[in-house]
């Protein structure tokens, strides 16, 4: 990582040369909106169930237009509803829009699972609770905020803007940037770069607040495995059993220990950590330098290997009866650079007779992690915490920057959280008791609308 991406900056706001009163709050409404939007059950089971997102959607809609601010609705399948608003340009100079998006879906949450019901948005300790808090109603909130506050205050952009609130991104987002990116490019026409969740959160290392934006994501291989042998009787021998055959082969993909493979971006990050630990990033100390992140070595350890998990077996209708077939779907990921060598070990790890099945197969990303609005997003962050570090990472799990990425668009993660360091922020994301602070709430949206005065 280079010096001017980890050194505080001088503030680059310009509010007053732009003729508008400077005093406004950005921060004012992110907590109520946040709470609003967790309140609006907008769970995805990935099978075709649950409300969909129309009502969170028209929500959306209906507070932009509160200030003035024009959105249309679009829905590839009914009720599954994503928002689209233009907005900014104030240099009609400008022709290069910047994509601002965040998702309306949440998984599924078990109330009595949890210490507050997961979509009651109620405010306790310091927190506001509820499905969607991290994931990610919180970045909703907060963009919604800033620019609530910036429209009513005349404060638009220089760089014309597409805001953009999406359906299904927890289930891959087919029924919404998959359909924006598909039936409605028009909308993004002329959008460069996009900016989305899961980035901008601090963890603490060494003492030290370290900010990670999201420069690249695994690509996704989720997949259905199908064994197939010869039906039987219990009581008989039978070599040909698909149950044997297919547990097999999953046994050996959950035990498989994949090796170690940096990308640009996690050897940026990595020898940012190593500077605090007073030693170089290798492949063959990133596992130790990557437990420096305490708890979020879930998260960091799988973004330096590939990785697929068994989560789903299903075979046989009687225990007296082997059945002919045999199935399981797994979870795989894999690094940017390494798509080839992913499929020809997990081919060899299936062994023959196994099957496939691609339930959604999405190809991983990498934005070189240099420019202006890396720059922009590094000083937002300094300027509000100039003791901080900033830092690329890659996500482990998928987000829609997959689907608009198909449009060549340079694509970062940035929901900005100053959080407390003894807080396990990955571990409640589709996690119980799921929670974000209320300063963090406050902090990030003082961080974006200043991220909006630089682009």
């Amino acid at each position: 990582m280079s010096d001017a991406a980890s050194t505080p900056e001088t503030d680059a706001r310009t509010t007053d040369a732009a003729g508008y009163d400077p005093g406004y709050d950005p921060a004012a409404e992110v907590v109520e909106l946040c709470r609003d939007l967790i309140r609006i059950d907008t769970t995805n089971y990935g099978d075709r169930e649950g409300p969909g997102e129309r009502k969170a959607a028209e929500h959306v809609a209906a507070l932009l237009d509160e200030v003035g601010i024009e959105s249309r609705l679009y829905e590839g399948t009914p009720g599954r509803t994503s928002v689209v608003a233009h907005w900014g340009g104030a240099d009609s100079s400008r022709t290069d829009r910047l994509l601002l998006h965040g998702h309306l879906d949440v998984v599924p949450a078990a109330a009595e699972d949890w210490s507050v019901h997961p979509f009651s948005g109620e405010v306790q300790d310091g927190y506001v609770w509820g499905r969607g808090a991290v994931d990610m109603k919180d970045f909703d909130a907060m963009l919604l905020s800033s620019v609530r506050a910036r429209a009513r205050a005349g404060a638009v952009p220089d760089r014309p803007v597409v805001l953009c609130f999406t359906a299904d991104e927890e289930a891959g987002g087919h029924h919404g940037a998959e359909v924006l990116v598909r039936d409605h490019r028009d909308e993004l026409e002329g959008c460069t770069d996009a900016v989305g969740e899961v980035g901008g959160f601090s963890t603490t290392v060494r003492g030290r607040r370290l900010y990670l934006v999201e420069a690249a994501e695994k690509g996704m291989a989720w997949m259905k495995l199908t064994a197939r042998g010869r039906a039987g009787h219990g009581s008989m021998i039978n070599h040909e059993n698909a149950i044997t055959r297919l547990s097999a082969a999953v046994a050996r993909i959950g035990a498989y220990e994949w090796p170690v493979r940096l990308t640009p971006t996690m050897e940026a990050l990595l020898a940012t950590v190593g500077d605090l630990a007073g030693t170089e990033a290798t492949p063959e100390n990133a596992q130790e330098l990557v437990e420096e992140f305490g708890g979020a070595v879930r998260m960091l350890g799988a973004v330096i290997r590939n990785s697929v998990n068994p989560t789903q077996l299903g075979a046989g209708y009687k225990v007296n009866v082997i059945p002919t077939e045999a199935t399981a779907h797994v979870d795989g990921r894999f690094l940017p650079g390494y798509e080839d060598e992913f499929f020809q070990t997990l081919r060899e790890l299936c062994g023959e007779g196994i099957e496939w099945e691609f339930l959604s197969h999405q190809q991983p990303w990498e934005t070189p992690y240099d420019g202006d609005l890396v720059a922009a997003m590094t000083r937002s962050i300094l300027a509000e915490d100039p003791e901080g570090l900033v830092a690329p990472y890659t996500m482990s799990g998928g987000t829609d920057a997959k689907h608009f990425r198909r449009l060549g668009l340079r694509s970062y993660g940035f929901a900005p959280l100053r959080l407390p360091a003894d807080l396990d922020f990955t571990a409640l994301f589709h996690g119980v008791d799921e929670r974000v602070p209320v300063d963090a709430l406050e902090f990030g949206a003082r961080v974006f609308d200043r991220f909006l005065d630089q682009v």
